[in-house]
């Protein structure tokens, strides 16, 4: 599996490394580090003004239905991501519904002194309006999970399906969010594949309707949001066509991105190379969230 850093708005840097992948875990491999920036940055390492997330996204195409399925091998990969890169926020779309227990178990292990929180989503069936199941009958959607800070006092989840959907697809696409009291808000979305307009309006509606309420500058918390977008990096309509006042995003190249909300900064990202087990790529972020 390849790791490459990318360029985006604040700056740009190269780093590679090589990282073996055995029994679903990663061997170590110690990424390029540049001025100012630590190798494994996770919540609460950003200094007394601020804290640093580490943020990984990605979508495992693993109902096993589709043509990208790989057996589950791309459980497996995420694991050892997670074993071997410590996000304090995993963001997943295109999972089963014990996909996210497993991955949960994971970054416990990863976080042994801390507790970590889940929340997941099925997309719903246009037929009778039943959750769409992978093939082994498992509910399929969309997962996210948070490191907790110690100082959080609680937490809330939610989710829904978009009030606009692509008629032609029997997949009616849904989002969720995790509010961790003292923290910021988590959330993932995978958007309509069959109709960018949809998948525009779609993440309109999520970052317009949904999210304001938690917008700091409304008294709420920092947003954070993985996603699989379907909406090309440099196509038409881009993602930015989506973004709010204030708001700013970063890619994988490809349909994947990371945006934040205002107070947040993004001073690196990496895309890293799967090894065929899905056919997205993984994007990892850190992201610099300012305590008020």
């Amino acid at each position: 599996m390849g790791l490459r850093r990318v360029r985006d708005r604040q700056r740009a840097a190269a780093v590679a490394c090589s990282i073996a992948f055995c029994a679903a875990w990663l061997a170590g491999c110690v990424a390029g580090r540049t001025e100012g920036e630590g190798a494994t940055l996770s919540p609460g390492s950003g200094g007394p003004a601020a804290t640093v997330v580490r943020v990984l996204q990605v979508n495992l195409c693993n109902s096993g239905r589709a043509a990208c399925y790989t057996g589950g091998r791309a459980v497996g990969m995420v694991m050892g991501l997670v074993h071997q890169w410590r996000p304090g926020m995993l963001t997943l779309n295109e999972v089963c519904r014990d996909d996210v227990g497993v991955l949960k178990q994971a970054m416990s292990a990863a976080f042994p002194a801390a507790k970590v929180a889940s929340a997941f989503a099925s997309a719903r069936n246009d037929i009778g309006d039943g959750p769409v199941r992978c093939r082994n009958g498992q509910e399929f959607g969309d997962g996210v999970l948070v490191v907790e800070r110690p100082s959080a006092l609680g937490l809330r989840s939610n989710s829904g399906v978009y009030p606009v959907q692509d008629p032609g697809d029997f997949e009616q696409r849904a989002w969720v969010c995790l509010d961790v009291d003292g923290g910021f808000l988590a959330c993932t979305t995978h958007t309509a594949s069959t109709n960018a307009t949809v998948a525009l309006g779609q993440c309109r509606y999520l970052l317009a309707s949904v999210v304001p309420g938690h917008d700091p500058r409304a008294g709420g918390h920092p947003v954070v949001v993985g996603a699989d977008l379907n909406l090309t990096a440099r196509g038409a309509p881009s993602p930015e066509a989506c973004l709010p006042s204030g708001y700013q995003r970063t890619d994988d190249g490809g349909v994947q991105d990371v945006i934040v909300g205002p107070g947040i900064r993004v001073p690196s990202r990496w895309v890293i190379d799967m090894r065929g087990t899905t056919d997205h790529p993984g994007l990892l972020v850190d992201v610099l969230i300012s305590r008020r």
